[in-house]
């Protein structure tokens, strides 16, 4: 068998689209996060140079010029705040105070932000540092530059960067390493039901799939499966062993039927020897006809075909029904037949047909294996939520080890061999008792057999 590639799998392939939906879902997480700390650090810096364009217009008017030069000399020098930037320029473009070289050439308006790069020393290299200021013009026609040094906010947004990237390549990493790892168990999972199946289609009808014991949702499903088969497995071996015992119990038949028609062409002819031969002949057709029809019944029954023409009916009706039909017969061999139903209606789904043969065979069997002076009981109650139908007898019954023997098909006792049939009828019951969803038992009625089932309860239906 040739293996699956997990790249080309379902489960990967899904695998990869939840992945590339959650990577989406991170990257937009994650650049909010970064616009967010960076407009927080730029709404710093701004407050943060206003807040000091406000103290030097305080202190100038306070203190006049030489008190804000004394001040921008006193911040701006090696004690001072590294980070801060400015200029002092006379009206004549002279500077006064500050330590910024130049005015910028981009600082071509009053009162305006502009970006600027300085070139500082560090570790004996110059290095490029963004500044953020804004300029302004004083009274007199003085001109001030306020500014903040961002290299190390700078430093810190590339921090930030640097670590949600690092943060968005663990989520797709851990994602697909994740993604693998479950697509590779349900694979595995998959690859024991396809197993499973293969074995099945080859012949081997014992196959079944392996549960993990966690009981999710494959193990239901291989619980389904697995059912499923059993059912296929009992069908097939079914069918193989009507097939063999149909072919051996017609073989009698078809014979005798055909000796017969041969030793009444080759005798003389005499009408009432000929009425008899066709007589006897009719017999033997019969008998093949019905066996036949018992098993189109149970593969009808078996295969499921009748669930859908499931209604609610009587139960109790349709056994007083079954009983009056088969009182002349018992009468006639001298068995007493008893029928004991509720005066309330017995609802339950059925399938009205099927379900009337199958009480008929049981009231058959019943009347077939008791002797004269015996008795056959019919009940029917509400037990417990569920409806439940009783034939018992008074003859030999079954032995409790041939009980669920006789339940297959073509099954008869050594004690029935004398009594016409084909041992089809338990089994027609059975069937039918399965169709239904009934439990069906067999029960030592001392002395006789009884026959018990149960079936779901139905809703009384409306008018």
């Amino acid at each position: 068998m040739a293996r699956t590639n997990l790249f080309r799998t379902t489960a990967f392939r899904l695998t990869v689209l939840y992945v590339a939906l959650f990577t989406a879902s991170v990257l937009a997480l994650l650049g909010f996060i970064y616009w967010s700390t960076v407009a927080v650090m730029d709404r710093q810096t701004t407050a943060t140079i206003e807040a000091e364009i406000r103290g030097l217009e305080e202190q100038y008017a306070q203190r006049g010029l030489g008190g804000l030069i004394d001040v921008i000399r006193d911040r701006s020098g090696d004690g001072g705040n590294r980070d801060s930037v400015y200029l002092l320029l006379d009206p004549q473009r002279g500077p006064l105070a500050g330590n910024l070289a130049a005015w910028p050439p981009s600082a071509t308006g009053l009162s305006e932000w502009v970006s600027l790069d300085l070139m500082r020393r560090e570790d004996n290299r110059l290095v490029a540092h963004e500044v953020r200021a804004r300029t302004f013009e004083l009274e007199g026609g003085y001109r001030l530059l306020v500014g903040r040094d961002l290299y190390e906010k700078t430093k810190l947004r590339r921090l930030v960067i640097e670590t949600l990237t690092w943060s968005l390549a663990a989520t797709v990493g851990l994602g697909l390493v994740g993604g693998i790892f479950l697509s590779r168990r349900i694979l595995a999972r998959v690859e024991g039901v396809t197993r499973t199946s293969r074995r099945i289609m080859q012949g081997d009808l014992s196959g079944r799939i392996e549960a993990g014991g966690s009981g999710d949702e494959f193990d239901r499903l291989a619980e389904s499966l697995n059912a499923m088969f059993e059912q296929i497995e009992r069908l097939l071996s079914g069918m193989r062993l009507a097939t063999d015992s149909l072919a051996h119990d017609l073989r009698g038949p078809l014979t005798r039927l055909r000796g017969r028609i041969e030793l009444a062409l080759i005798q003389p002819p005499d009408p009432a020897r000929d009425r008899d031969a066709l007589l006897d002949t009719l017999t033997q057709a019969d008998q093949a006809l019905a066996t036949f029809d018992s098993l189109l019944k149970i593969a009808v029954a078996e295969a499921g075909a009748a669930a859908t023409e499931l209604k609610p009916l009587d139960l109790s009706a349709l056994a007083r029904d079954a009983a009056e039909l088969y009182e002349p017969v018992a009468e006639e061999k001298g068995v007493r037949l008893e029928t004991h139903t509720d005066s309330a209606p017995s609802w339950v789904l059925g399938q009205r047909e099927l379900l009337a043969q199958a009480v008929a065979n049981l009231l058959d069997n019943a009347v077939k294996h008791t002797p004269a002076g015996g008795r056959i009981d019919v009940r029917t109650a509400a037990d417990d939520g569920e409806a439940v139908l009783l034939v018992a007898d008074s003859g030999p019954g079954i032995p409790e080890a041939h009980r669920a023997r006789v339940l297959e098909r073509f099954v008869r006792l050594e004690e029935a061999r004398s009594a016409p049939g084909a041992g089809l009828g338990l089994s027609l019951v059975a069937a039918v008792a399965r169709l239904h969803d009934a439990r069906l038992s067999l029960g030592d009625n001392a002395p006789g057999l009884k026959v018990e089932l149960r079936f779901p309860a139905a809703e009384t239906p409306r008018p």
